[in-house]
């Protein structure tokens, strides 16, 4: 591209930036959040701090922790904080309420739902079907499972599980979307499949909570883990959320249960009862000071449909790979290009992120980073996006595929 058609297509993309972030109507959100001068597009790792987080967090540790002490247990809602932070959540991810709890980890939460999932099905059925391209912790905490509890795990594609499953599947667990390449796998389709053959369902939800409609309810789900410190904004570490689909609820039988799982904890009841509803999911004692912070980010959803954070996500999606594609030498996986997508064209396909595979990843991350534009890296060869729509602008992503660019262009070929 000459010179003049190139500052003719940037000027060019940089109005229709402007005149899509004036049209936005979650534009208002951004200034919800602590933003730098710079390009945030890492919230499918770590998501921005909500602007009032802090001083309500000031006020759980200095008057509520260190005026009421125990007391805020009860005259706080200590107590019942992940029953009713789960309930906030449950409209994002499509669950109705009572359905939802904030406990643990999201490891921590794929065990017990894995190993639920198992006695859920029966002593017959010997498969544990897992996303063979999964998140490393949910294969390794897939197979742990299948060796306490005797079964064998069988790695696959998720779109070719339905052709694995059968009677002797136990559980399905999947990722909605894929955590390299964004790409959104089928969960009406493939939770049908699981049913059909008898099994099980178990998503992960950890890139989709937040990003778009998942439809637990409506879908059939049956159990259900997520994080909340990505989309959610809850903060470093928050405490991850287990669902368990009404149905489920009386036979749910945890392989962790902990004092705050038994239907009367505090009578120190040597013989374990186990708690009705999702409170079955919960273990031990909740961490307060993460679960709070969360349930304050959680104040940038009000009034949010997650269908127009939907609609933004793939709008802000779209643009930058027209920006990107505009902008970078030889265009994305043209013959010439150091880059190309590794996201479905199709945004119907993705999640809320871009990949890009790029031989030279770690040094142009570095450079990136360095210039105000922060993404992450996926060793060894992966540049990841991640767009949040409560406070991603168009111009941001015209900015960032602009200085992708441009590092490029400078930086050596491998």
């Amino acid at each position: 591209m000459s010179e003049h058609l190139a500052v003719t297509a940037a000027s060019g993309l940089r109005a229709q930036a402007a005149a899509l972030d004036a049209a936005d109507e979650l534009a208002p959100l951004r200034k919800l959040f602590v933003l730098g001068e710079g390009v945030y597009l890492d919230g499918n790792s770590l998501g921005a701090l909500p602007a009032h987080v802090p001083g309500r967090i000031a006020d759980v540790v200095s008057r509520q922790w260190g005026e009421l002490r125990i007391r805020s247990w009860d005259e706080s809602g200590w107590w019942s904080a992940p029953e009713r932070i789960g309930d906030r959540i449950a409209p994002l991810v499509g669950a109705g309420p009572g359905q939802l709890v904030v406990s643990d980890s999201t490891s921590v939460n794929v065990f017990k739902a894995v190993v639920a999932a198992v006695r859920l099905a029966g002593p017959d059925r010997t498969d544990i079907v897992v996303d063979a391209t999964t998140f490393p912790t949910d294969g390794y905490i897939a197979e742990s499972a299948a060796r306490l509890t005797g079964r064998r795990i069988i790695p696959v594609d998720p779109a070719a599980a339905p052709s694995v499953l059968g009677p002797a599947t136990a559980a399905v667990l999947l990722n909605h979307v894929d955590f390299r390449t964004g790409r959104l796998h089928d969960l009406p389709a493939l939770t049908a499949a699981a049913h059909a053959a008898g099994a099980i369902a178990v998503w992960d939800l950890c890139h989709s909570a937040g990003a778009l409609p998942v439809g637990l309810d409506e879908h059939g789900v049956d159990l259900a883990v997520g994080c909340t410190y990505k989309y959610l904004n809850g903060g470093p570490g928050a405490p991850a959320f287990l669902y368990v689909a009404n149905r489920h609820q009386r036979a749910f039988d945890s392989p962790l249960p902990g004092w705050n799982s038994h239907t009367d904890p505090f009578a120190m009841d040597p013989r374990y009862t186990a708690a009705e509803g999702a409170v079955r999911g919960r273990v031990g004692t909740p961490d307060i000071l993460s679960t709070l912070a969360l349930e304050a980010a959680l104040d940038v959803w009000d009034g949010v449909s997650v269908d127009s954070v939907r609609a933004k996500s793939l709008a802000l999606t779209d643009f930058f790979l027209e920006c990107a594609d505009a902008y970078v030498e030889g265009g994305l996986g043209g013959p010439d290009s150091r880059v190309r997508s590794l996201t479905p064209a199709d945004h119907r396909s993705r999640g809320s992120q871009i990949a890009l595979r790029c031989a030279e990843a770690p040094a142009v991350m570095a450079e990136l980073i360095a210039r105000g534009v922060v993404g992450d890296l996926r060793r060894p060869d992966v540049l990841r996006f991640g767009f949040t729509p409560l406070y991603t602008g168009f111009a941001d992503a015209e900015r960032a595929a602009a200085v992708l660019a441009d590092v490029l262009a400078r930086l050596p070929a491998a």
